[in-house]
């Protein structure tokens, strides 16, 4: 009779996840087939369809493991994770700034500026970019839990450290995309710039520069997930008792799989909002690029 009873109220879960599912993604596929004819209306919408399917994860999430009785340990409800977010603000701000607002920021500046500054350098120079973007594609195959060890025990413990595997994973992919950016300009505008007698400067801020923004923002848009992810996983190799990967590490020897989360979900948000600056950013700078315009 308990098999039975435990039967169907399994069957009656799977029935209502199932309807829920569904309308959901039905409500979904709708949205997306909305076409606004105004800017406002096409940013609502194009706000509102990940938000609806985000929303519909969530509360499946929420049915599954409510309904199956799923342990906190092996996997927490989205509302438990809210609460455990809302009782420890004061720890998960103290994670985020050691490791977002120090090890994320200064890193990412740095690595990305250099790989930058050195792509304009070496533009110039056959031998230099044939030499340097092999041992770039090298260097960005170095596993991550080998460098991070080597960066602690040069900087030390505490953000410097982390700040330096950030820069040895966002400066290489910034190196190679500006790189490959600035000879994406076309023959004909090349020899357009030089028919008007453009000097080489002249040429690299009108033409090449330009013509890069797109490889640009991608490897900006690339090294944004890479930091944080780089930052977090050298914090496991030693850290001061404060920061993201300290927390998940700590946190996750102590069993509480909640607390992981929340650290998780401090993340996701901070990738997620540093990447779609980034978007916005890309999509003023590059108005002009074809995948922009309408067809």
């Amino acid at each position: 009779m308990a098999l039975l009873e435990a039967g169907q109220r399994g069957l009656a879960l799977a029935a209502v996840i199932a309807a829920f599912w569904l309308f959901s993604w039905r409500l979904t596929v709708n949205l997306a087939a909305l076409e606004p004819q105004g800017r406002a209306g096409r940013t609502v919408l194009g706000v509102l369809i990940p938000l609806v399917f985000g929303v519909t994860l969530l509360l499946l999430w929420e049915f599954i493991v409510r309904g199956l009785a799923v342990p906190s340990v092996l996997l927490p409800a989205p509302s438990d994770i809210g609460v455990r977010i809302t009782n420890s603000l004061s720890i998960l701000w103290a994670d985020f700034v050691q490791t977002y607002l120090k090890a994320v920021v200064a890193g990412y500046a740095l690595g990305c500026g250099s790989g930058f500054l050195v792509a304009v350098l070496i533009d110039r120079s056959p031998f230099l970019k044939r030499g340097l973007l092999p041992i770039g594609n090298l260097v960005s195959a170095l596993p991550i839990v080998g460098v991070a060890p080597i960066m602690v025990m040069w900087f030390g413990f505490d953000w410097p450290s982390k700040a330096a595997v950030v820069v040895v994973m966002t400066f290489f992919p910034m190196l190679v995309n500006t790189v490959a950016g600035l000879n994406a300009a076309g023959a004909m505008e090349r020899d357009l710039m030089r028919t008007y007698g453009a000097s080489s400067f002249q040429s690299l801020v009108k033409l090449r520069l330009p013509a890069a923004l797109p490889f640009i923002f991608n490897a900006l848009k690339i090294n944004s997930t890479l930091a944080l992810i780089g930052a977090i996983v050298a914090e496991f190799f030693g850290t001061p008792i404060v920061g993201m990967g300290f927390r998940i590490s700590a946190e996750i020897g102590r069993m509480n799989t909640d607390m992981v989360w929340a650290e998780i979900a401090v993340a996701a948000l901070a990738g997620s909002l540093t990447y779609g600056l980034l978007s916005v950013a890309e999509r003023a700078a590059t108005f002009w690029h074809p995948s922009y315009r309408k067809g």
